[in-house]
């Protein structure tokens, strides 16, 4: 088993923090895009209007590109980032190379959580699994508002619960649950991150995550295929029965759901649902 840099379907190059350079084309400037809304990162927008506002101008819109390497195992955490369309995976590695994932952030959450805990570094690795953006702010910022407590402080602690409830149930996941299970749960869990059906994993990204070998991938996804519940091609999963991966799916994507939905905010309605309730009377959710 390789690193997950070495898996990928296609070579990746990271792209490791102190090599993060924000330019005109990688950063779009805070005024800019905030002005236009309620921000598509749950976590930011359930903050008070009166934090928002104060956090608008710390923050920069940044390209998560695939690949990109948020923090490495042992280095300084120098940002923290609240993905908005990009999907983070949170690894550990051994000292041969090999990784295991042990959990996943996207618009639900934050990239950064040792240092909610009162950490400077950590023994993981964030790698960018799937691209997009994200808003990125320094660690400084968080520091003294967690210092300052008030209701920043309790979301940002209730998600690091969500997040250690998220880390357990995939601890055990991958002990007593079968190859299958897992990657019906992973497929799950990315799919409440985007938008639409549709994701872009290849069978070497779920293997790494997992920490199992690429073929125990692959007769898997031709099962799911088979049995009608994805239709997959050239690293592009497309989900065609929801709840039938839920089903065949072990336990534990519920449990972590159900624990993110008690704990967390609900998902923001974007504008195009918001229309869509006022004009058809339907309910969202």
């Amino acid at each position: 088993m390789h690193a997950l840099s070495t898996t990928l379907h296609t070579p990746l190059q990271f792209i490791t923090p102190a090599r993060q350079g924000l330019s005109s084309h990688h950063c779009c400037a805070p005024h800019e895009r905030f002005a236009s809304g309620t921000p598509t990162n749950h976590l930011l927008a359930a903050l008070p209007a009166s934090d928002w506002e104060r956090w608008s101008h710390q923050m920069e819109l940044v390209d998560m590109p695939l690949g990109q390497v948020l923090y490495e195992s042992g280095s300084d955490l120098n940002h923290v980032y609240f993905p908005t369309s990009a999907i983070v995976s949170l690894l550990n590695l051994t000292a041969s190379g090999a990784c295991a994932e042990f959990a996943t952030v996207g618009n639900d959450g934050v990239v950064g959580v040792p240092l909610l805990m009162g950490g400077i570094s950590t023994n993981g690795r964030a790698v960018v699994q799937s691209a997009g953006q994200g808003y990125r702010m320094n660690r400084q910022v968080v520091i003294d508002e967690l210092n300052a407590g008030g209701a920043v402080m309790q979301l940002l602690l209730r998600y690091t619960q969500a997040l250690l409830t998220q880390v357990a149930q995939t601890a055990l996941c991958n002990r007593h649950h079968s190859v299958d299970q897992q990657v019906c749960r992973l497929i799950l869990l990315n799919l409440d991150r985007v938008k639409g059906n549709c994701l872009q994993m290849t069978q070497e990204l779920l293997a790494s995550k997992l920490g199992v070998r690429r073929e125990s991938v692959t007769l898997v996804a031709l099962a799911l295929q088979r049995d009608g519940l994805i239709r997959y091609a050239r690293g592009r999963i497309e989900v065609l029965d929801r709840q039938g991966l839920e089903d065949r799916a072990c336990e534990c994507y519920a449990v972590v759901k159900l624990e993110c939905d008690r704990l967390l905010p609900p998902a923001p309605v974007d504008e195009s649902e918001q229309w869509t309730i006022r004009h058809t009377g339907m309910r969202i959710g």
